[in-house]
């Protein structure tokens, strides 16, 4: 199964990584700022996850990582 984290503080919500999941699992979190002032994105059933990394390809900062 794979792991994704995201860098939750440096996320800005360009929404980006939500257009690419092809099981549409990345959501952004809308009840939580983070220090920036921005939801930040994360994904939801994990275990649904099938570690294609195409959210930490196209992420523009960097906030991705893809554990497989």
């Amino acid at each position: 199964m794979a792991k994704v984290t995201f860098d939750v503080e440096k996320c800005k919500g360009c929404k980006l990584c939500l257009t690419v999941c092809p099981k549409k699992i990345v959501v952004i979190n809308t009840e939580k700022l983070n220090k920036k002032g921005y939801y930040p994105a994360g994904v939801i059933e994990m275990d649904r996850c099938i570690g294609c990394a195409f959210c930490a390809v196209i992420c523009p900062d960097c906030v991705i990582e893809v554990e497989k």
